[in-house]
């Protein structure tokens, strides 16, 4: 079972997490953009969540992450259905982290791929 955006951002684009690391968003009339396509935004914000979501599960009580960078390259649109990312950890240490998303329509088009770099740092009490 699906579980719900975990914050008021996620909750807003429908996020809903199969697992750490795959989620999955409807497309809605408010993700269209002015040109009648998903919006980037929505994209980027699945892999962000994704990969925050598949390296998090990765930290000890000790530790935060925040997104350092992402680069994304959108490869196709989409106009109605899910759309689901996958996402894994290519590399972890004790300060940073290396993750790479897929985000593929449910019909299985690939319509973006994404590197993304993560800082690990202590937890602020």
């Amino acid at each position: 079972m699906a579980r719900e955006g975990i914050d008021d951002v996620s909750r807003f684009f429908g996020i809903r997490w199969e697992s750490p690391e795959r989620s999955r968003f409807t497309i809605r009339p408010d993700l269209i953009n002015a040109g009648g396509l998903l919006s980037g935004v929505a994209t980027y914000a699945i892999v962000d969540y994704t990969m925050g979501s598949a390296l998090w599960r990765q930290t000890t009580d000790e530790e935060s992450i925040a997104t350092v960078n992402i680069a994304i390259n959108y490869i196709q649109t989409a106009t109605e259905g899910d759309v689901l990312c996958d996402t894994q950890v290519d590399r972890r240490n004790r300060r940073s982290a290396v993750l790479r998303s897929e985000v593929r329509h449910e019909d299985g088009r690939l319509l973006a791929t994404a590197i993304g770099s993560y800082a690990i740092f202590p937890r602020r009490r």
